[in-house]
């Protein structure tokens, strides 16, 4: 069986520190991003990604 652990980072949601480290946007405009999208990581990269550009 397969430990829960041992799923890729991509697998899980994001963290808003980790997002707006990665975007270099403030935490509150990535929890909101991650309220809006969730667990989908690729949808929350591009939300931060039009943010930060």
């Amino acid at each position: 069986m397969t430990d829960p652990q041992d799923a890729s980072a991509s697998a899980k949601p994001y963290d808003a520190k980790t997002l707006a480290k990665k975007h270099r946007i403030d935490i509150e405009e990535a929890a909101k991003i991650i309220a809006e999208h969730g667990a989908d990581r690729k949808a929350a990269d591009k939300a931060a990604r039009r943010i930060a550009a």
